[in-house]
C-alpha cells in the first residue's frame, strides 16, 4: 500500500517534492494557507547558480546538482515559459568588490565551473545592448546560470501532481499535526477542520517552517532575513538575462515585466519577522535612510530600486512600478538547507532552505526518493535536519 504523505507548502520546494512524490505512486496531499506559487516564490530574484555559494564546497556540490535537475526537468515537462538558460553577468564598480570577484571566478574555474572574463564593450555586443556599462569594464559571465520563472513552474508541476491523483487544501492553513503513542505522524489537522490521515508530513512551509516544525514539537532555528523585490513594467524588456550590477540586481520576469533586488536595501530594514506583506507604492514606508539617493526613495523601496535600475539600464528608469512585497526569507540558523527526516519524530521531515529556485528540482527529487524508498543520498550528508536539534 502506497504512503499517503501531506506537503505542507506549495512554493517551488513543496510543488518539487510534491510531483516527484507523485511519480513514484504515493498518495501525496498538497497544503498551502494561501495559493500555489504566489508567497516567497513568486517575490524572489529566481536566479539558479552555483557561483554565489562558494562557502562550503557541499553546498557548491549541491546547487550544481541544482542546475542540473533544472535540466532534466526541463526535458521531462517542457522548458514552456518558466525556464530561462541565458546565464548570469556580474561586475562591480569598486575595485576591493571587483577583486572579490575575480577571486571567486578563479576558485570556480578549479571547480570546473564555467565563467568567462568579458570586457563592457564585448558584453554590449555580444549579450546587452541597453546595458550603461563603460568599454574596458571587466565583467563576469556565467553562461549555464539561469532564471526561472517560479510561479509558471509550481502551477505546472502542481498540475500535474493533481492529475496523478494528488489531492489539494488551498486557502486552508495547518492548526495541528498529531501524533501516535510511538511519536510518529498520524493526522494532519487544518483551519477549517479538516481531518486527514497520514503516514508522513514533509515541512515545506517557508518562513511558516519553525511554526510547522513547533506542531511535532520540533525547535527550528530560523534567521530574520527580510528581503524586498520589485517588479517594474515596460513595454519591451530591454534585457535577456540575469545580472548582479554594482547598483541593483535585475533579470527579465516576461510579460513586460523586470524583477529588482539589491541586498543594500535589505541590510536597511529592520521589521519584526512577519509573513510576506505587499507594500503600498502611496504609502509611506518606515524605511531607514538609504545614504544621498534621496529623501523620498528612501521612504519607497521600490522607486529607490528602480532609480538604481536606472543607472546601469536607462530604459528602466522611467518604468512603472507593477508591485513590491517585503518576504521573509526561509534561512535556518546557520544559513544552510535543513532537508530530510528528523531524529525522533518519525514521518516528520523537512525541506526548508534559502535558494529554493536553485535547489528545488533536486531536493524535491532526493527528499521524496529518501521517503518512499529509503534512500539517503551523500549530496544531502552536510544538511540533514539533526544538526540543528
Amino acid at each position: 500500500m502506497s504512503r499517503r504523505v501531506a506537503v505542507v507548502g506549495a512554493g517551488i520546494l513543496g510543488a518539487c517534492v510534491g510531483w516527484e512524490l507523485t511519480r513514484l505512486g504515493a498518495d501525496v496531499v498538497l497544503i498551502d494557507a494561501g495559493r500555489p506559487g504566489e508567497g516567497v516564490t513568486n517575490w524572489s530574484f529566481s536566479w539558479v547558480n552555483a557561483s554565489n555559494k562558494t562557502a562550503r564546497r557541499s553546498y557548491f556540490e549541491l546547487n550544481v546538482a541544482g542546475m542540473g535537475a533544472y535540466r532534466e526537468l526541463a526535458g521531462i515537462v517542457g522548458p514552456d515559459s518558466w525556464w530561462h538558460p541565458s546565464g548570469h553577468l556580474r561586475w562591480a564598480d569598486d575595485p576591493v568588490a571587483h577583486a572579490g570577484l575575480l577571486e571567486t571566478a578563479r576558485l570556480l574555474d578549479d571547480w570546473d565551473y564555467r565563467v568567462e572574463l568579458l570586457s563592457g564593450a564585448e558584453v554590449r555586443r555580444r549579450l546587452e545592448p541597453a546595458l550603461a556599462i563603460a568599454d574596458d569594464a571587466p565583467v563576469l559571465f556565467y553562461p549555464d546560470e539561469a532564471w526561472v520563472h517560479g510561479r509558471r513552474l509550481v502551477s505546472l508541476l502542481v498540475g500535474q501532481a493533481v492529475a496523478l491523483g494528488a489531492e489539494r487544501y488551498f486557502g486552508t492553513a495547518v492548526r495541528d499535526i498529531s501524533t501516535a503513542s510511538d511519536g510518529s505522524v498520524r493526522t494532519v489537522v487544518l483551519s477549517d477542520g479538516t481531518r486527514l490521515g497520514v503516514d508522513a508530513v514533509v515541512n515545506a512551509a517557508g518562513p511558516d517552517a519553525a511554526h510547522i516544525a513547533a506542531l511535532v514539537a520540533r525547535h527550528l532555528p530560523m534567521r530574520h532575513e527580510p528581503g524586498v523585490v520589485t517588479r517594474l513594467t515596460c513595454p519591451q524588456v530591454p534585457i535577456r538575462r540575469a545580472m548582479h550590477t554594482p547598483y541593483v540586481e535585475i533579470r527579465p520576469d516576461g510579460d513586460g515585466s523586470v524583477v529588482l533586488h539589491s541586498r543594500e536595501v535589505d541590510a536597511q530594514i529592520d521589521t519584526p519577522p512577519q509573513p510576506a506583506r505587499r507594500l503600498q507604492d502611496s504609502a509611506e514606508q518606515a524605511v531607514p535612510e538609504l545614504g544621498d539617493a534621496g529623501a523620498r526613495d528612501a521612504a519607497r523601496p521600490a522607486w529607490w530600486l528602480r532609480d538604481l535600475a536606472g543607472i546601469v539600464v536607462p530604459e528602466l528608469g522611467g518604468a512603472g512600478v507593477a508591485g513590491t512585497r517585503m518576504s521573509e526569507r526561509p534561512v535556518p540558523a546557520d544559513g544552510y538547507p535543513s532537508v530530510g527526516a528528523v531524529p525522533g519524530v518519525s514521518g516528520y521531515y523537512e525541506a526548508v532552505t534559502h535558494s529554493g529556485i536553485t535547489l528545488g528540482p533536486v531536493i524535491g527529487r532526493l527528499l521524496a526518493s529518501e521517503i518512499v524508498g529509503g534512500a539517503d543520498s551523500e549530496l544531502l550528508a552536510d544538511f540533514r535536519p539533526g544538526r540543528l536539534c
